[in-house]
This record gives C-alpha cells, sequence and structure tokens, in this order.
C-alpha cells in the first residue's frame, strides 16, 4: 500500500522543492496580479449588465453602456487575455534560454515578456478607467 502513495508524496516533495525558486514566485505573482485586475473588471461589469439590473440583482449607479464602449470593452479583454498568455510564454522562454546559456536570446524574451504584460496591465488599466467613468 505504500508504494501506492509514493508517487504523491513526490509531487508533494517536488512542488515544495519549487517553492523554494524565484522563478516559481514571479509565475504566482503574474497570476495574482493578472487575477486582481481580471477580478477588478468583472465586478464593474457586473455592475453595468443589464440582466441583472432588470432583475434587480445588483445596486449599481453605472450608465447603460452603448455599442462603442461594449465593443472596444469585448474586444481589449480579448487581447488582455492573449496579451497575458504570451507574457508567460515569454517568461517561461526567458528561464530556459537563461538555464541554457543563450543571453541574448534570454534577453529578448525577458524584453518581450515585460512589453507584453505592460500592454495586458495597460488594457485592463484603460478598462478600469472607462468602467470608472461610467460608473461614478
Amino acid at each position: 500500500m505504500k508504494w501506492l502513495f509514493k508517487w504523491i508524496i513526490d509531487d508533494i516533495g517536488l512542488a515544495l522543492a519549487a517553492l523554494k525558486r524565484g522563478k516559481t514566485w514571479l509565475v504566482l505573482g503574474l497570476i495574482a496580479g493578472f487575477g486582481l485586475l481580471s477580478w477588478g473588471v468583472l465586478q464593474f461589469a457586473l455592475k453595468t449588465d443589464s440582466v441583472l439590473r432588470h432583475l434587480r440583482n445588483t445596486a449599481s449607479v453605472c450608465r447603460e453602456l452603448s455599442n462603442g464602449p461594449i465593443i472596444f470593452l469585448f474586444c481589449g479583454m480579448m487581447f488582455f487575455l492573449f496579451a497575458m498568455v504570451i507574457t508567460f510564454g515569454e517568461i517561461q522562454r526567458y528561464y530556459h534560454f537563461r538555464e541554457r546559456g543563450g543571453h541574448f536570446q534570454a534577453r529578448q524574451s525577458l524584453h518581450h515578456g515585460i512589453f507584453w504584460a505592460v500592454v495586458a496591465i495597460g488594457i485592463a488599466s484603460a478598462a478600469l478607467i472607462l468602467f470608472n467613468t461610467y460608473c461614478r
């Protein structure tokens, strides 16, 4: 029976070992940061939802959005997700090249990762600013 659960114990040991590395904490921080931005946008989006207002499930003071802001927010959130995924990919590439001695490629991947992180944060910030102007 002991051999049956050995792989679980080994996986827990590997997970604890991963928490000792800085790159694990960087990725967890990125996930938490992007998650907080998404949560903030979602909170405003639920306040402006016409179905929830019709059912009186939200106590919002937001104006109704016209087609332009709705299209901007929809497309913006799609690009936010794409930029977020690209950021994680570039950070992974950075660590891959750094471990293998590819200094130029690692630096290039780090610059791309920072750029796409800034793009993702900018898109989410623009959505928060837009919602803030409609909801106050």
